[in-house]
């Protein structure tokens, strides 16, 4: 895979064309541009953190949060509360994923229930 090798390298490849574009015609505000560029870094994070086989709840929540700010610099008229809401809703679905990758150190039947008296 092309990414193995330079992640860094293919983040300033993005950043240029960006910059390209925008000096071409493409209208895009400095902030827009940044935007831009974390969401390329946020999903650049998470294709490494599955390529190196790590969790990767915390790459899914930030590449979230990434593409979530670029659609606000791009005109998204959502309230602080909304976005707050579509963050929360990424978080469970992200960590009832996780529940599955996850394996207890001691199986169920190994756990005695507790008995009220």
């Amino acid at each position: 895979m092309i990414f193995k090798r330079e992640p860094a390298l293919w983040l300033g490849l993005v950043a240029i064309v960006v910059k390209l574009l925008a000096a071409f015609g493409m209208n895009v505000s400095a902030e827009q541009q940044a935007v831009i560029n974390a969401v390329a870094a946020a999903l650049v994070g998470l294709v490494l953190a599955v390529m190196a086989g790590d969790a990767i709840g915390a790459a899914v929540l930030g590449l979230a949060q990434a593409v979530l700010a670029l659609a606000v610099g791009f005109g998204l008229d959502w309230s602080a509360e909304q976005q707050a809401v579509v963050l929360a809703a990424a978080s469970a679905v992200v960590a009832m994923w996780d529940r599955t990758q996850i394996t207890a150190p001691a199986p169920a039947a190994a756990v005695a229930p507790v008995r009220s008296v």
